[in-house]
């Protein structure tokens, strides 16, 4: 029995006789339904597994293979119980035998030899709460290349019609390693390079023809138009999945133990923004029929220019050869992050508006593809004798327990080269004090990539002597001490990078500088291949907020009805 079905019966007994008889209800609707026609189940998992002869088939505590039920219905989302469309017992056989002196396989549930019986009571809408178990596949002592078996997989239950699961396994089929790459010395963001390309089949059979894919993110394309290659470009919509793909065929067969290079080197080219942008390739074998489909859809462009082809390489070092071959460039290029103050004016109990900016100079992107898209933090004090009463939901208070004066705010990535943000606050001014002062500042760091430290700095003046500008380092503006330049896109900062007119971003959807996915929450470090580390204390402290920030974000924005940024 599952342990979903052991927590059902267990909640049933619990409810007594009124909920007990609640539930037993939609039992009898999903025995009406079956009375009517069986409910159909899906037995889903990985189809085929290729073991390797030369590696440990991945880490040996994880199954290839996750088997799980699909039932019809639309997947519970929300709180609370899960509905079941199915209650009443059934069994999951798993029959290995066909993988006998062909490669080991552990198996879940009750297993006598090659053979297991899972049971089950409830089943779910979907596949997210019908997990069967994982199969686990490694090689036998006695496997050899070209070894084949199966596993059927095949369940029964009153009320239920499952559709069986056939798991083909193959040993030491054609195995395409890629030949590692090398970064070019000097390369500058606008610039063209090439790269010697190349596999080598350290597999126990010949590949039928191979498939080789070209990736690259927002700031790489492929200029040259290979005859038997497409091309596809996703340059709208989240900017971390922005890129460019190419796909050629080879339809040549690739011996096992021979290394092919490419007839030509592949031209990249980088954009005058690009920087620690990924490229990748690979090489698989090409499936059967694949190569009259692979090059349609309505995306893909077809080559018109002279073919790729592959040739011998003669000796080659397998130690020379990886499963992922990519790399981050280029590493030369820069960009500028400012920060821009406020100044205001008011009398005491007056609240007063001010607007921090935050944007990209260029000429580089930030795309924080590595770290998928980690925030830049900085820290908004108040000047004294006032006190912030309406700030943006991408800032809070500063200090663990929100004890110290100021707020810290996130930037999101990637972050275009253009982007313009701004963060909208609301100062109560409790006291006038005369020129008084409060710090916009980013942290402390050593980063590389930023032109101009200078102005990552400002000042929010309040009630300033020469008003509304203050002179000297007391300006609203960057570290400079002008005055407060602002921002050039309006609004609440939701323009900013990706959507605003000044944004530049040829079409991009997305929100606040190109932020990915999920916004503004997890850690504060802006790590991975830009090769930054947000050192300063206001970064450490807020990364002690954790992923509760976000929630208290929100609350007080619903709450509050404060503007978003």
């Amino acid at each position: 029995m599952t342990q979903q079905a052991r927590r059902l019966r267990a909640r049933l007994a619990a409810l007594g006789a009124v909920g007990a008889t609640a539930l037993a209800a939609v039992g009898v609707q999903g025995a009406a339904h079956a009375a009517d026609a069986p409910l159909p189940v899906v037995i889903t998992g990985e189809d085929r597994v290729d073991l390797s002869l030369h590696s440990d088939n991945g880490d040996p505590t994880e199954p290839q293979v996750d088997l799980r039920l699909d039932a019809p219905g639309t997947p519970f989302e929300g709180d609370g119980e899960v509905p079941p469309v199915h209650l009443g017992d059934y069994t999951i056989r798993i029959d290995a035998r066909g993988l006998k002196g062909v490669a080991k396989a552990d198996l879940p549930c009750d297993a006598d030899g090659l053979v297991a019986i899972c049971s089950g009571y409830d089943l779910y809408a979907g596949t997210d709460f019908n997990r069967v178990g994982g199969i686990r596949l490694d090689l036998a002592d006695d496997s050899e290349a070209g070894d084949t078996g199966k596993i059927v997989v095949t369940g029964e239950g009153e009320g239920l019609e499952f559709r069986p699961l056939t798991i083909d396994v193959r040993v030491g089929g054609p195995e395409l390693l890629n030949r590692e790459l090398s970064a070019p010395d000097g390369l500058k963001a606008g610039e063209d390079f090439e790269l010697p390309l190349g596999v080598m089949n350290v597999g126990g059979l010949p590949a039928e023809g191979t498939v080789l894919r070209l990736l690259g993110s927002r700031g790489l394309s492929f200029p040259d138009p290979y005859g038997n290659c497409s091309s596809s470009e996703v340059n709208t919509g989240d900017l971390l999945r922005q890129r460019t793909e190419v796909l050629c065929t080879f339809p040549d067969t690739l011996d096992a133990g021979t290394a092919y290079t490419l007839s030509r080197q592949v031209r990249v080219r980088t954009a005058d923004f690009a920087l620690n942008d990924i490229f990748s390739y690979s090489f698989r074998p090409l499936e059967p029929g694949e190569e009259k489909t692979l090059h349609r859809g309505e995306r893909r462009r077809q080559g018109s220019g002279p073919d790729l082809a592959l040739e011998r390489a003669g000796d080659a070092d397998p130690a020379q050869y990886v499963r992922y071959a990519e790399l981050d460039l280029p590493k030369t290029n820069s960009y500028d992050l400012e920060l821009t103050g406020a100044s205001a004016s008011g009398a005491a109990g007056d609240t007063v508006a001010v607007e921090i900016g935050f944007r990209n100079n260029g000429p580089a992107w930030i795309g924080a593809l590595r770290s998928g898209g980690e925030p830049f933090s900085f820290t908004v004090v108040p000047p004294e004798g006032s006190t912030f009463t309406k700030t943006p939901e991408r800032c809070t208070p500063a200090g663990v327990d929100g004890s110290e004066p100021g707020y810290i705010c996130w930037a999101p990535t990637p972050l275009l080269e253009d982007a313009r943000l701004t963060f909208p606050f609301a100062l109560r001014v409790d006291r006038v004090v005369e020129g008084a002062k409060g710090k916009v500042a980013l942290p402390e760091w050593d980063n590389p990539y930023d032109s101009d430290p200078a102005n990552d700095t400002a000042w929010i003046v309040l009630n300033a002597p020469d008003a509304p500008d203050a002179p000297g380092d007391g300006g609203a503006g960057g570290s400079d001490g002008g005055p407060s330049a602002g921002p050039s896109a309006p609004g609440t900062g939701d323009e900013g990078g990706s959507g605003g007119p000044d944004s530049g971003t040829n079409g991009t959807n997305g929100t606040s500088g190109g932020a990915a996915g999920g916004g503004t929450g997890g850690g504060l470090a802006f790590t991975g291949t830009q090769g930054v580390g947000l050192l300063g204390g206001a970064a450490l402290l807020a990364l002690g907020l954790g992923a509760g920030v976000v929630a208290h974000q929100r609350r007080r924005a619903r709450r509050e009805g404060g503007a978003a940024v």
